[in-house]
């Protein structure tokens, strides 16, 4: 089935109608007024209560969010239109894809391509395809970048749990090419392995490579990295500081950081496995004191049912960083979770600090790196939010 043939409309209510006036691009289930019976479209038209042309949407007939907008225009979107909004997304990574050799090339809502996630790693790619309206079209995204950016391989990497809400199995494979397990890349200097296939996302961080090259700008001393993952802050910080501990409660991941260890040879960087939370409290109890503390880790609310016992979560090991900092002493501190605003994010590190007995002064603002934009009138696509800054 030809996933660019349009043959069925959707009608939404008026509540939809203003929310995609206000710039929004999903329209959920509960705002659908009517659809076609057992369609297996991958794009269809949506109308208003009259009937009016509102534009045109992946459809997702088993997921929540039903539909995602692709355009609003009169036309219906043709191969073309898809490959000039691919290729306008990479023209504004221009200046990212000439200073290193990873980085986000498509970043679904916020470049206007609804469930689709291009990243680069060297000469090669990975797809992610997470509706399935996206999905259907994973042939033809696969032949536009090979064709704009001829690259060695591409590899899907559709192992994510998300994809079942579409109805779609999770998967992995290559699409094109040869993409080897592992490949290596810069990031301001600094080199990385990347397991092509069970890396963390699509194999790396890539959302906090700007928070990395910020915080190593004001890391200094005696360094402590939680959740290090494969080491990205640490060894950022390598570059700066007298010694780095990191810990983090993944074997595989702090194989992968030793080995990114010897390859800059940042002999001062120590790696540890253990839960944070309780490598914390042993610091504390050991009377450990640091000069500069990193806290990155995996989102504590993967829904809104979950806030509250991630505020917990969250102002515990900010807590505990606190009181393990000299004065003047730098925090690094993020947070993934959508559902947490950078406000909230905000006012329960204050809250820590108040448990702590310290002050704290807010260096950076910062959030999800460049090439993650935020699309205006969509909330959903700013979601890390990071503070740097100083323990007084």
């Amino acid at each position: 089935m030809d996933p660019f043939i349009i043959k069925n409309q959707v009608r939404v209510s008026a509540r939809a109608v203003k929310r995609l006036r206000s710039g929004h691009l999903w329209i959920y289930a509960g705002d659908v007024v009517r659809e076609p019976d057992n369609a297996a479209d991958a794009m269809v038209q949506v109308v208003d209560g009259s009937g009016n042309l509102l534009g045109y949407a992946f459809y997702s007939r088993h997921s929540q969010i039903r539909l995602r907008i692709i355009s609003r225009s009169e036309a219906p979107p043709t191969p073309e239109f898809f490959r000039a909004r691919i290729e306008s997304a990479i023209a504004r990574r221009s200046k990212r894809i000439h200073e290193g050799s990873a980085c986000r090339l498509v970043f679904g809502e916020g470049d206007l391509l609804p469930g689709i996630i291009v990243d680069r790693y060297d000469r090669h790619l990975v797809l992610q395809t997470l509706s399935y309206g996206a999905d259907a079209l994973k042939p033809f995204l696969s032949d536009t970048l090979h064709d704009l950016l001829q690259p060695m391989g591409i590899i899907e990497r559709n192992d994510v749990k998300a994809r079942r809400l579409e109805g779609l199995e999770e998967s992995q494979g290559i699409l094109y090419g040869n993409v080897p397990d592992e490949v290596e890349i810069q990031e301001d200097g600094i080199r990385f392995l990347i397991n092509m296939r069970l890396g963390q996302k699509t194999g790396f961080f890539l959302d906090q490579s700007e928070n990395r090259k910020s915080g190593r700008i004001y890391a200094t001393g005696r360094a402590l990295d939680c959740f290090t993952n494969t080491g990205a802050f640490a060894l950022h910080f390598a570059r700066s500081c007298e010694s780095v501990l990191a810990v983090d409660i993944s074997s595989d991941s702090l194989a992968m950081a030793g080995r990114n260890r010897d390859l800059n040879k940042s002999a001062n960087v120590r790696f540890d496995e253990g839960n944070a939370f309780d490598y914390l409290r042993e610091l504390e109890n050991s009377k450990r004191t640091f000069n500069t503390i990193c806290l990155d880790p995996p989102a504590f609310a993967k829904n809104r049912k979950a806030l509250s016992g991630a505020r917990k979560g969250y102002k515990e090991i900010n807590l505990r960083a606190l009181k393990l900092l000299e004065p003047e002493g730098i925090l690094i501190t993020s947070s993934c979770s959508y559902h947490l605003s950078e406000s909230n994010f905000l006012e329960v590190l204050c809250e820590a600090a108040r448990d702590a007995h310290r002050y704290i002064q807010i260096i950076e603002t910062r959030g999800q790196s460049s090439d993650h934009p935020i699309l205006s009138g969509m909330p959903e696509t700013k979601y890390l939010k990071c503070f740097i800054a100083r323990v007084l």
